[in-house]
């Protein structure tokens, strides 16, 4: 069995395991970028339709790298790069993708002028990078921390939560 097959398989079986209580913590560690990225993939594959991830990390951990697995799992082929100038890229897509970027955003920023909601209630994915600069939750139905531990290695971990709930 090839690498990428090996860990998508360990990946997947290991979701699955751990997502039998959803609400549990999920955490892994990846110890290069393409472990990462096929980690995002496999992610992706248990994402539907209204679900919003919250990113965590520091500059450089990787959130923009797991949107882009997430993106190519979905079949977005175009380029997926951060919207850190723009704040929102949307990606034309079935179902369609918001990537948010709040990073230059002041903490007391009006998340309405981005287009937040309008995200949050689509039929669609919403992915937001630097999510501590959220101050209300609700609508969020993941959380996924990322620390580095060193140039290659990550610890993430995954939390679906109640998007009703702050």
């Amino acid at each position: 069995m090839d690498n990428s097959a090996y860990y998508e398989n360990f990946l997947t079986n290991n979701l699955k395991i751990n997502y039998v209580d959803k609400m549990a913590p999920f955490e892994i560690t990846t110890k290069s970028e393409e472990e990462t990225l096929q980690w995002a993939r496999t992610f992706a594959k248990t994402l539907k339709i209204g679900d919003a991830i919250a990113f965590y990390g520091n500059l450089g951990a990787g959130k923009t790298l797991i949107t882009r697995g997430i993106c190519q799992a979905l079949n977005y082929s175009g380029t997926v790069c951060s919207p850190t100038y723009t704040i929102l890229h949307e990606y034309p897509n079935d179902p369609p993708i918001f990537h948010l970027d709040l990073y230059r955003l002041e903490s007391n920023s009006d998340l309405e002028e981005v287009g937040l909601s309008h995200c949050l209630e689509s039929n669609g994915i919403t992915l937001i990078e630097w999510a501590e600069r959220l101050e209300n939750r609700i609508g969020i139905t993941h959380t996924v921390h990322i620390e580095i531990l060193n140039d290659n290695y990550r610890k993430i971990i995954v939390q679906e939560k109640n998007p009703e709930q702050p």
